[in-house]
């Protein structure tokens, strides 16, 4: 993939420490305890304003992939606390195993994910949603079907990513509930360009940050975030079982209803890892600029980039970044 140039002076190489941050403070929940309890348990945190009919915002994976949320501990929440939800997902702007409405399925069989409903949302058409502030965009092109849901629950498995840099809660909805032709397209690609992935660096990073904006905007109140850090490697849940090595260790799982607060909190835990645990994770960043997501989410009033880490395995105490860490265990593949 190509690299343009980033767009001068939003630094998305560099990461700016916790000190140097302004603003309101927002709450984020964090567990060491990454099974479908420890699942289950935070999610319990930021539930309440789940109501109506439910949508789960999930990245299920091309065939086989190794390094997606474990399918037992989804099947295991959906079953206990979210009945009548279900998973959502859009048709991909690249040829693979998700490309057509038709492959998607049999992924989604191949995968597992046949325990609730899969709506691919743009199965039947696309919805403009409105992007409000933006400086690329006055509307994103979603699969149509997002209208049809009063909730969003985006559970995100948090890692790296080829051309964002990391792959959030933003990349999560920003890419993945654009739909897979007009909006994918509009992030990705230069109109009339022979490279379907020219975008990239800082304009990418403020592209996919305006089309979650357009989601987080359209379900206000109803929207909860969580951010699973475990088998983060360097790429892409969307590149299956050709991802990089995983080599960053895992940490836990966090949970807001602040989306840059929980994209944030999960960078920040990974700088506070060892210069030898998150290194490939941290050259990957700021490689890519992917910083710029942070900040820009800022700018677009999407959030707060300070707040309060809450360690719930130890009666809902206020942690550090340092306490959160500390008994990491690095990697073993």
């Amino acid at each position: 993939m190509s690299q343009k140039n980033p767009v001068p002076g939003t630094g998305g190489e560099r990461y700016i420490p916790y000190e140097e941050r302004t603003g309101k403070e927002s709450v984020v929940y964090f567990t060491r305890d990454l099974s479908a309890e420890g699942l289950r348990r935070i999610y319990e945190r930021i539930n309440g304003n789940m109501t109506g009919k439910v949508a789960i915002k999930l990245h299920t994976g091309e065939q086989h992939g190794p390094n997606i949320i474990p399918r037992p501990w989804v099947e295991s929440l959906i079953k206990t606390d979210l009945p009548e939800a279900s998973i959502v997902e859009t048709n991909t702007y690249y040829e693979g195993d998700r490309y057509t409405t038709e492959q998607h399925r049999e992924t989604l069989k191949v995968n597992g994910w046949t325990f609730c409903p899969v709506d691919i949302m743009d199965e039947e058409g696309t919805t403009a949603l409105p992007v409000k502030g933006g400086k690329w965009f006055d509307e994103m092109y979603m699969g149509k079907n997002i209208l049809n849901y009063d909730s969003l629950f985006v559970l995100t498995h948090f890692k790296g990513h080829t051309q964002g840099g990391f792959g959030g809660s933003n990349k999560n909805i920003g890419i993945g509930c654009a739909d897979g032709r007009i909006g994918k397209a509009m992030i990705h690609t230069t109109p009339g360009s022979d490279d379907m992935w020219d975008i990239a660096g800082e304009e990418f990073m403020e592209r996919m940050t305006e089309s979650a904006k357009a989601v987080v905007d359209h379900f206000g109140e109803h929207i909860s975030f969580v951010n699973v850090l475990r088998n983060m490697s360097v790429s892409c849940d969307c590149e299956g079982t050709a991802a990089a090595p995983v080599v960053t260790p895992n940490i836990g799982i966090l949970a807001s209803r602040d989306i840059l607060a929980i994209d944030q909190a999960s960078v920040d835990l990974v700088y506070a890892l060892k210069d030898e645990d998150h290194k490939d994770l941290v050259e990957r960043m700021e490689s890519r600029h992917g910083l710029r997501q942070l900040t820009y989410m800022k700018e677009l009033h999407m959030g707060n980039d300070r707040y309060h880490l809450i360690d719930i395995d130890n009666g809902d105490k206020e942690i550090t970044l340092e306490e959160a860490v500390k008994d990491v265990v690095p990697f073993e593949g």
